[in-house]
């Protein structure tokens, strides 16, 4: 095989023409094996093979720097810089990251996970070059649907001020994770019909520049040139009128004419985009056929492109789905907005059944909040659904567009608390500390299916900002029989003993369950309380538990700093409540990729480790008792 010769970064230079074509079909034939057992995201990674072996043919690593905007496509580069033993652990507790990670290779430039950031990375890399009088080159790979995020348009603005060599790839196979969206995908479907142009803009320019002293003149001044018939013949204007010279397009998976413009580029003394334009999926059928399918995904059978195992029981996604396209049926005021994550949230099914009713904004979270916010004003029910870990980019907007005017807008945040195996970039632990610190702003999280149902309908109906978050995975069952109608601000009473209040957030449900049941084992009065709404705080449960309580327990997937618990503990010490509280959640630390279960017992999310804190307060307490009595 040739993939076994590669075994360090800068090996493939050493291949014959005849070798690099093997090594593609080998690449695509191990990413399919492997994934296809360990899961992790097939088609991005297909769809770039080539792409990434002519960066590493024209790159020296780790020297020169390479920055993959959201990085999920990384794969066919760890395997060139000799990285292919630890694919069998991928994305798995202490194996290798699905995404770039500067402490796992030297070649790995910027640690990546969200869009639309790898060209801003890309133009520090190149100040600090400058400044530094370093010589090596910048490359930054950004994907179309990338473009539609508001920071790549920054970045770009910058970049068009460079007077040094700075490479942007455009890859472009005509998909996000969903379909593309918008002004700048029919832009880039212009110029990809318009390839019979590039030929032209090269030949004319070539020929110009042969003039006596004058060609060079006309050139630049023909570039400088606003016309309309510019603007029609050429490619790629909308870069070139930023001082952004363009080179492309290029095929995508011509390996000699990709490594032939990557040169070119090289030789450029200033910002230059290249625009490859990929198949995504390439080299396996259903992935082809399927790429939102295949983006990312669990194990699957390799013949079919199914799933390996298919869960009976419904997602949190999939009963947000069904709840809020039955809601709309009966309201037409209702609209569902996603930013390109149509498939992810659940709203293909709102899409087809209300297609004007739907907004797909691309991939934009800071306008789709600031859209929700125009369209609440405008009279409409606005439902975003976004994951946890990507609201994060619309902080400024939920603060001062949203919940500044108090509008009625639902941001429904799906992929709450962790996710597992995309790692720290991804784990929605967040939400409930930087959404309780926003004025006018409404938290609910449900523990079970049933109280998702019914806090998507207390949410349409709100008339204020609210937020209803949610977990990845299926939604709990147990709890059917504690159905209590939705309260504003108010918990749900579970079992109501004394001396230690067990009071969980969402899906801690089973969890908390399994603690008071285990506390009650070992001989303790329990009480255990649904929180509801983590914002506002229900102070008046709080307050009447601390009469027969020694003990308040709080459980929550999100960080510990600003949470729920925080918020506990800062009413009971204000109110002078005679109660200790201890908060269990996420540690001030990012979390790392892996299995969910393990990754909660690794930051004290799970039964045993929960139970001898609590073990451990009510022993402190009773010596402190004992040497009071003393």
């Amino acid at each position: 095989m040739v993939l076994e010769m590669i075994q360090k970064e800068n090996d493939i230079k050493k291949l014959s023409p005849e070798q690099l074509v093997q090594l593609s079909d080998e690449i695509r034939q191990f990413l399919i094996e492997k994934i296809s057992r360990t899961g992790g995201h097939l088609a991005s990674n297909l769809g770039v093979v080539e792409l990434t072996m002519a960066l590493h043919l024209t790159l020296d690593f780790p020297d020169d720097k390479l920055i993959w905007d959201v990085g999920h496509q990384s794969y066919t580069h760890k395997l060139l810089t000799g990285r292919k033993g630890g694919f069998d652990e991928l994305r798995k507790y202490g194996g290798m990251s699905g995404f770039p990670k500067r402490k796992e290779s030297d070649c790995d430039a910027f640690d990546t996970g969200h869009s639309s950031t790898s060209i801003s990375a890309g133009l520090g890399y190149v100040a600090a070059r400058e400044l530094l009088g370093e010589k090596h080159t910048v490359v930054s790979v950004i994907g179309d649907g990338s473009l539609t995020g508001g920071m790549a348009y920054e970045a770009l603005n910058n970049a068009s001020r460079l007077k040094s060599n700075f490479i942007i790839v455009l890859n472009d196979n005509n998909m996000s994770i969903s379909e593309n969206v918008g002004g700048m995908s029919k832009y880039l479907s212009g110029i990809r019909t318009a390839s019979a142009y590039t030929e032209l803009k090269k030949g004319v320019e070539d020929t110009l520049k042969k003039i006596p002293r004058k060609g060079d003149q006309i050139v630049n001044q023909i570039r400088k040139t606003k016309s309309g018939i510019k603007q029609l013949i050429v490619p790629g204007m909308l870069f070139e009128d930023m001082d952004i010279t363009y080179l492309g397009p290029v095929d995508g998976h011509d390996l000699r004419k990709l490594v032939r413009v990557l040169n070119e580029a090289k030789r450029v003394d200033h910002a230059v985009l290249v625009h490859v334009i990929t198949k995504k999926g390439k080299g396996y059928g259903p992935a082809e056929e399927n790429p939102a399918r295949f983006h990312g995904l669990g194990p699957f059978d390799i013949e079919t492109g199914e799933p390996v195992e298919t869960g009976k029981t419904d997602t949190y996604t999939q009963v947000f789905s069904k709840v809020l396209t039955d809601i709309a049926k009966r309201d037409d005021r209702v609209v569902a907005i996603t930013a390109a994550m149509a498939d992810g949230t659940g709203l293909s099914s709102f899409e087809r059944r209300f297609p004007q009713r739907f907004y797909d904004v691309g991939i934009a979270e800071e306008h789709a909040v600031t859209f929700s916010a125009g369209l609440a004003a405008g009279g409409m029910k606005p439902v975003f659904a976004v994951y946890s870990s990507f609201l994060q980019r619309a902080y400024d907007q939920l603060l001062h567009d949203v919940c500044l005017q108090n509008l009625p807008v639902v941001i429904a945040i799906d992929r709450a608390g962790l996710v597992g195996n995309d790692g720290e970039t991804h784990q929605g632990v967040f939400d409930l500390s930087f959404l309780s610190s926003i004025p006018n702003m409404t938290v609910m999280s449900p523990k079970n299916r049933w109280e998702m149902a019914d806090m998507l309908r207390f949410a349409v109906d709100f008339q204020y900002p609210i937020a209803l978050r949610y977990p990845r995975g299926a939604a709990y069952e147990g709890m059917r029989q504690f159905r209590a109608p939705i309260e504003y601000g108010k918990s749900e009473m579970i079992r109501r003993e004394s001396d230690i209040a067990v009071i969980f957030v969402g899906h801690m449900a089973q969890l908390a369950l399994s603690v008071y049941d285990g506390l009650k084992e070992r001989g303790y009065s329990c009480t255990l309380v649904n929180a509801r709404f983590v914002k506002p705080l229900d102070t008046e449960m709080l307050t009447d538990l601390a009469k027969d309580h020694r003990l308040f327990v709080t459980i929550e997937e999100n960080v510990i700093i600003g949470g729920f618990g925080e918020q506990v503990i800062e009413y009971a010490s204000r109110s002078g409540l005679d109660v200790h509280v201890r908060n269990i959640g996420i540690p001030d630390d990012y979390v790392e990729h892996g299995n969910v279960d393990l990754l909660r017992k690794e930051v004290g999310l799970d039964r045993d480790t929960i139970i001898a804190q609590v073990l451990e307060d009510l022993g402190r307490e009773s010596r402190q008792i004992t040497e009071k009595d003393r």
